[in-house]
């Protein structure tokens, strides 16, 4: 029995990362990349792929995560419409690819940065079911629980935080600016894809969004993995809907309902609106069921 489950969580890991990259891939060619200031030297840059925060200053240029290689291009274009200056680093907030193929596009004039885990899943493609990226696309500089850049006037954190939608997630604070980027930990206005395969946990992922938002101070301007810049009452409202989802699910599995039968029964019908993106209710609900028998 444990096999069993163990090869099926496992197989919907898996299945949802290549339909997500698949799908992402798609978007390709049918999104331009934008990019808008946000708050001081930080600017957004949307388009295909995952968010991008850009500090840009007299210092040069730093990107946070890097989209897909073949819009990289467009990237550049994006950067030069505000500065002539350098792209000198780049914050992969976690492995997924349509965060780090980029990186084989700016690893040779820029520093990679990124938490251990993302470096090793990188490097190893039987660690993340998806082809490595090349060494000059691997990040160079790693960290376990946080570390600090000092970059165009302001002190630039990453944290780490375990078993949220990897096990190798970073959220960034430009705390001069009071823009941080969340990575995929937040999906805003939609259900999260989380990564089981390669430590994500929904159970997690509330957990820790929980102990995101007393981070963030009112006001800041706060850039999501996918979905609009969001207020922190968004980033609220984010929490109360894993969470809701964490506990009817787990009540219905102590009923000892199956994962079909809570599918059908459908707990969740007044969240249906968060059902309209990449992840639908029914895939939630099974992340969440999954998620849950791995605690």
């Amino acid at each position: 029995m444990i096999r069993m489950c163990n090869r099926s969580v496992g197989l919907l890991a898996g299945m949802l990362v290549v339909s997500l990259l698949g799908f992402s891939s798609r978007l390709v060619a049918q999104e331009e990349i934008r990019i808008e200031p946000l708050s001081g030297p930080v600017y957004l840059i949307t388009g295909p792929g995952g968010n991008v925060a850009a500090s840009i200053g007299d210092d040069g240029v730093l990107l946070v995560d890097a989209k897909f290689e073949e819009v990289s291009p467009e990237i550049r274009k994006a950067v030069a419409s505000v500065t002539s200056g350098p792209i000198r680093f780049i914050l992969n907030t976690h492995w997924h690819h349509d965060h780090t193929d980029g990186n084989q596009a700016f690893g040779k004039e820029a520093v990679i940065v990124a938490q251990k885990n993302v470096r090793m899943r990188l490097v190893d493609p039987s660690r993340s079911k998806w082809p490595a990226l090349p060494p000059h696309a691997w990040p160079v500089v790693t960290f376990d629980d946080s570390i600090y850049i000092h970059f165009n006037g302001e002190r630039i954190e990453l944290r780490h935080f375990k078993r949220a939608h990897t096990d190798g997630d970073a959220v960034i604070y430009f705390t001069g600016t009071k823009v941080v980027h969340l990575g995929d930990i937040f999906f805003n206005g939609s259900f999260p894809f989380v990564d089981l395969r390669t430590g994500g946990n929904a159970v997690h992922l509330a957990e820790v969004v929980d102990r995101i938002i007393p981070t963030i101070s009112r006001g800041a301007k706060i850039i999501p993995g996918h979905g609009p810049v969001a207020t922190l009452q968004d980033l609220v409202r984010y929490r109360d809907m894993l969470k809701t989802s964490v506990q009817r699910i787990k009540a219905a599995m102590a009923e000892g309902k199956s994962l079909e039968q809570i599918q059908k029964a459908n707990p969740l019908k007044d969240l249906s609106s968060w059902g309209n993106g990449f992840i639908s209710t029914d895939r939630w609900i099974e992340l969440v069921y999954r998620s849950l028998q791995k605690l």
